[in-house]
């Protein structure tokens, strides 16, 4: 197997291919479906695949840590910021789709030849 280094030597962190990680190791995605995230942690090992074109690297998950919940006043933010993406500045509106940024308004305040 090409990218299978578990001692770190040829690639600097221990290495396996695509699915054959150990157990214990996982992605940043895998941590999420899990409600968790690395926490502050250095990669612990990497797979490669795809020719050494695609890594992805892998956290210890003893070491992970809880995510964190967004407090009320950032998820009014959020969703402030989400309907002013929304709102057309010519007509007043609040669309339900973001504006383009292309055309800046809305798509019936936006002229036929600009679409």
């Amino acid at each position: 197997m090409v990218f299978y280094d578990p001692t770190g030597e040829r690639y600097g962190l221990p290495t396996y291919p695509f699915k054959f990680a150990p157990d214990g190791l996982l992605t940043r995605r895998q941590l999420r479906t899990r409600n968790l995230r690395p926490g502050g942690q250095d990669p612990a090992a990497q797979i490669m695949w795809r020719r050494g074109k695609r890594v992805a690297y892998l956290f210890r998950l003893e070491l992970a840590m809880p995510k964190r919940t967004a407090t009320p006043a950032q998820l009014a933010a959020i969703d402030k910021a989400l309907t002013a993406r929304r709102t057309c500045p010519d007509c007043g509106q609040v669309k339900p789709y973001y504006i383009p940024r292309r055309t800046g308004s809305c798509l019936d305040c936006t002229p036929e030849v600009t679409r």
